[in-house]
């Protein structure tokens, strides 16, 4: 399957601040299953590539820094990529071993709630892909998909006390539950293409991967209550949001902000 997306972000101030720096992983890796076609970042009114590196998780990280008085900043995506499906299996992109990621974060911290929900979930089950099938459904069942009752700096303890979130809480709240089982898990931010052409979106898409022995990094999207498939693209990794944000940054000044997003995904036909 080939998936073309657009996808454009723009910060306006109600003032104009002094300096702004942005950490960016929009990019893509290949890896089984997935293949960059063409992909390119770019920032209105820069001449100069923006500084790329690789993070610890193995993510694409790019660099935007505006040191000078501005009161906008934006950031445009366009690529393409061709995936196959793999039943959610990730296999070629490994940069750490899965023990690391049983490391609960701020974010993914267990609390008894979802240490009960875990439990629960998967009571007299054995198999390690049914288990986590059965936490995935059961995270979907207890947390309504609402927009607005979270931001980026709710946790997974609160998600699930307050019953309502977006994907990246589900995410969450997968991850913590996994971990208390004993499984390694991480998030994945990426996008998803739900078979519309033509409708944009404001975000893009989370899910989380857990580790099975035997078969290796597997995912799951609590959200759909689906494991990934050729519709998704993967962009980035981590333990939370937080290090996997496709933008995180900081900026010097006192002035509200306005964020726009529009993020366009489509099915394409392959060229033969």
């Amino acid at each position: 399957m080939r998936i073309h997306i657009r996808h454009r972000t723009v910060y306006r101030y109600d003032s104009r601040i002094d300096y702004t720096i942005q950490l960016l992983r929009l990019c893509p890796r290949e890896h089984e299953g997935q293949s960059v076609l063409g992909w390119s970042l770019r920032v209105p009114g820069r001449k100069e590539p923006l500084p790329v590196s690789e993070d610890g998780f193995g993510n694409i990280v790019h660099v935007h820094t505006v040191n000078g008085a501005h009161d906008r900043t934006a950031i445009e995506i366009e690529g393409e990529v061709e995936t196959s499906e793999t039943h959610g299996v990730v296999r070629g992109e490994e940069r750490l071993p899965p023990a690391f990621f049983l490391r609960p974060s701020a974010m993914t911290a267990r609390d008894a709630a979802i240490e009960d929900l875990a439990r629960g979930a998967v009571a007299g089950v054995s198999d390690p892909i049914e288990r986590l099938h059965r936490l995935m459904d059961e995270v979907r069942r207890r947390i309504a998909y609402s927009l607005g009752a979270s931001d980026t700096t709710t946790t997974a303890s609160a998600a699930l006390a307050r019953g309502e979130g977006v994907c990246q809480d589900h995410a969450h709240v997968f991850i913590a539950a996994a971990q208390s089982l004993g499984y390694p898990a991480r998030y994945v931010s990426g996008y998803l293409w739900t078979g519309d052409n033509a409708e944009p979106y404001e975000a893009g898409h989370a899910w989380a991967e857990a580790y099975v022995e035997g078969l290796g990094w597997v995912g799951f999207d609590p959200a759909n209550g689906v494991s990934p498939s050729e519709a998704y693209v993967r962009t980035a990794v981590g333990l939370d949001y937080q290090t996997a944000a496709p933008v995180r940054g900081l900026r010097r000044g006192l002035a509200s902000e306005d964020l726009e997003v529009e993020v366009r995904i489509a099915a394409v036909a392959s060229q033969q």
